[in-house]
Order: C-alpha cells, then sequence, then structure tokens
C-alpha cells in the first residue's frame, strides 16, 4: 500500500520538530557540565537559554511570510540545515569564549525560527480541514518526543562521552534528514507527479487555502482582537513552556537526582510520554468534536480554556509538594491539560485566514517569543538573588490564567482576512 503524499509531509515535518526541539533541548542537559567546566554564574546560564529566542524571534515572521509566499518546502529545508550546521559547531564556539557562545545560539535560532510557521503554511494547502487539528497535534508531538530523547540520550551521551558529541551527533541528524525532505517533499500538492488523482481532488475540495497569499498589513493584524487573542496566548504559553524547557533538568538535577541516575530519566520520561499520547489525543478530540456538529469556535476556546487553566492550577501546586512522587503526577496531569488543549489557540490561525496561515503563525509566534527570550532570564535571575522555584512555578501559573482568559472572551473562528 502506497503512503498518500500528505503522510508523508506529517512524517517529515514530525520529524523536523523532533529535530528542532532535541537541537533546542540538548543545552539543557549540556548545560550542567558547561556550567562546571567553565564556571557560569546562574545569570549566565539564563542568558544562554534565552538568546537563542533572539534569533527566532528575528526569523519566525519572515519565515511564514516567505513560506506563504514562495512555499515552505524550501524555507523549511534551509532552516534545517543551517541550524543543524550551527548546532555541530557549537561546542568550537563555546571554548572561543561566552560572547561566541551567545553568537553561535543567536544563529540557530534565526535557523529554527522558520520551523512552525513553514509547516503550518504548508498545512494550510496539503491537509484536508476535518483532518487538520491531528495532523497539527502529530507533528506537534515531535515536541514532547525530542524532548524525551534529548534529555534522555544528552544525559547517556554526557555520561559515556563528553557534552561536546551531543552537538555533534545532534546536528547531523539534520544534515541527514535535509537530503530525504528535499528528495521526496513538494511545497504544493500539484507539484507532485506521483500523487493519485483521489488525493489531490480531495485536498483541492477540503484544504484551507486555495491560492498564494497576498499581503496582510500588520497594522489591521495587532487591531484585530481575534488575531491578538492567539498571540497572547501564544505568549503565555510560551512562558510557561520554555522555562520548563530550558530548566526542568536543573530543577530535576536541584531535587538531588544525579543525571546519570534512573529516577532522572523516570521524572524526565514519564511526564513526557503523558504529553505525547495527550498531545495527539488532543487533536482527535477537537476533530471529532468539529466533525460531530459542535461549532468550531466553541472547541477552540473550550478545550483552551481546560487547557490553560488545568495547566496553570498544576504548575501553582508542583513547588509545594515535597515528595518526588507527588511532583511527577502533577507534571504528568500538566502536560495531560496541555494536550486537551491542542485543538485550541494553536491551530486557530487558519480560521482566520486559510492563505494567510504561515504569516499569521510567524506574526503571532514572533509576539510569543518575547515571552521565550524574558522567561528564561527571569527564571535565571530569580534563581540567582533568591533560589526560589516556587517564585518561578507561580509566575507561570499567573500568566497561563491571565492568557487562558484573553483567549475565551477574544477568540473567534470566523474568517478575518481575505
Amino acid at each position: 500500500m502506497i503512503m498518500p503524499a500528505r503522510f508523508k509531509l506529517i512524517f517529515m515535518s514530525f520529524l523536523a520538530v523532533f529535530i528542532c526541539y532535541i537541537d533546542r533541548i540538548n543545552i539543557s542537559v549540556a548545560i550542567i557540565p558547561m556550567q562546571e567546566q567553565f564556571g557560569w554564574n546562574e545569570a549566565q546560564v539564563g542568558i544562554i537559554f534565552s538568546i537563542f529566542y533572539v534569533g527566532y524571534f528575528i526569523s519566525m515572521a519572515l519565515g511564514g511570510f516567505l513560506a506563504d509566499k514562495y512555499g515552505g518546502k524550501v524555507v523549511l529545508g534551509i532552516g534545517v540545515l543551517l541550524w543543524s550546521l550551527f548546532t555541530i559547531l557549537t561546542p568550537v564556539f563555546s571554548y572561543n569564549g561566552f560572547l561566541a557562545l551567545l553568537f553561535i545560539r543567536v544563529l540557530i535560532g534565526l535557523g529554527e525560527g522558520i520551523t512552525f510557521p513553514s509547516w503550518h503554511s504548508m498545512y494550510a494547502h496539503w491537509i484536508p480541514f476535518k483532518e487538520r487539528t491531528r495532523a497539527v497535534a502529530i507533528t506537534n508531538s515531535g515536541i514532547p518526543i525530542g524532548t524525551i530523547f534529548a534529555y534522555i540520550i544528552s544525559a547517556l551521551i554526557i555520561a559515556s562521552y563528553s557534552w561536546e558529541w551531543v552537538f555533534y551527533s545532534f546536528g547531523a541528524l539534520g544534515v541527514i534528514w535535509f537530503f530525504f525532505w528535499h528528495r521526496y517533499i513538494y511545497a504544493y500538492p500539484h507539484q507532485d507527479k506521483k500523487i493519485t488523482y483521489e488525493e489531490l481532488t480531495l485536498i483541492k475540495n477540503e484544504a484551507p487555502a486555495n491560492s498564494i497569499a497576498s499581503k496582510i498589513p500588520l497594522s489591521s493584524l495587532l487591531r484585530n482582537l481575534p488575531f491578538l487573542s492567539i498571540s497572547i496566548a501564544t505568549f503565555c504559553n510560551n512562558w510557561a513552556l520554555f522555562t520548563f524547557l530550558s530548566y526542568l533538568p536543573k530543577f530535576v538535577n536541584g531535587l538531588g537526582v544525579s543525571l546519570d541516575s534512573s529516577a532522572f530519566v523516570l521524572m524526565i520520561l514519564i511526564p513526557s510520554i503523558v504529553s505525547v499520547v495527550a498531545l495527539i489525543s488532543g487533536g482527535y478530540l477537537a476533530d471529532s468534536l468539529i466533525k460531530n456538529g459542535y461549532k468550531v469556535i466553541k472547541v477552540r476556546k473550550t478545550v483552551n480554556t481546560i487547557g490553560f487553566f488545568g495547566a496553570a492550577f498544576c504548575l501553582f501546586m508542583v513547588p509545594l509538594q515535597e515528595s518526588h512522587i507527588f511532583i511527577v503526577i502533577l507534571l504528568c496531569i500538566t502536560n495531560l491539560f496541555s494536550g486537551i488543549g491542542a485543538g485550541g489557540f494553536g491551530v486557530n490561525h487558519a480560521d482566520l485566514s486559510p492563505n494567510h496561515t504561515g504569516t499569521l503563525f510567524g506574526i503571532a509566534g514572533s509576539i510569543g517569543m518575547i515571552a521565550a527570550i524574558i522567561s528564561p532570564l527571569v527564571a535565571g535571575f530569580i534563581l540567582e538573588l533568591t533560589g526560589s522555584w516556587t517564585l518561578i512555578f507561580h509566575i507561570c501559573s499567573a500568566v497561563l490564567i491571565f492568557g487562558g482568559t484573553f483567549y475565551l472572551i477574544f477568540a473567534s473562528a470566523t474568517k478575518q482576512f481575505k
């Protein structure tokens, strides 16, 4: 049986997200021996984490625009290849000083910033509407799967070899991916000579985007409350997400759990596995509700509210626990709520304007990346000045409540831009 062409795109996009996250997360583990070797303080560690998102912020909106205008295949392919090469070069720059490491981190961020708007733009042309949320959820499962892989394999590589080999080996995977992406994936369905007539007809009839995008004035976007609700939800989600993507290994390590112990692996692995299952299930849940006749906006707001408020409560409770088991259980429930929210703000862009999905995702994502820049810095300075994880968790909880409330009030699934 021949795999449908759109499924190949989903699989390769999933791998792109997986590689994106292993190359983003690896330093969260490698930073522990690197900090000891180079003598960095906690504030410097926060800067190393956050500087990556400066590059990400710069390229994200540009990547969405270029993907909508010229097709996501070339944009995503070049991005993965560049950030993979920069990942391989990270140890060289690290040994040339703190500022050199910050420079290469910005370059990695510039490469990775185009990832999500590029494949979102392609999905608007490739994926039928009734399959969209599950396709996005499957692709986004590369986030927790990549996170699991990076946390565990990085620790194993460091224990067996050295921190440098984490960057060499992870970067090489992206170079290999580029070969298959360039050879087998197409920007638009009609360019694929092997696609079946039945699949092409299905995509033409049901995929939301049907033409190459025109320009949307930025001022119109920033005055549009439904778009702003997506952007603010993205910002608030990213505040919590990137705080813990950066600091979870240090948090676990700070509980007295060593990198090479089975307890470290389990405390990272179990919540991440729950995240994978919840994310994919959440996508199917939202698609099923819409297919059964529930209004799109009711589905978007309901699952998003459950996701944000539920995760906020769990994160508030985490630092109040002394038992490692209770902490793991709360992290698992946090990820469960986040998975339920998969059909919310994260797939709302194409509802507002199918032909501009990449642009909307890129601009909203760039606004969200401001949180990714600030939150690790805030966490780093809080740890440096107070050593308090409680304050870090409670700030994340408050930010999620604000984002969930704003989205609940102002979100829409009605087309806003032609």
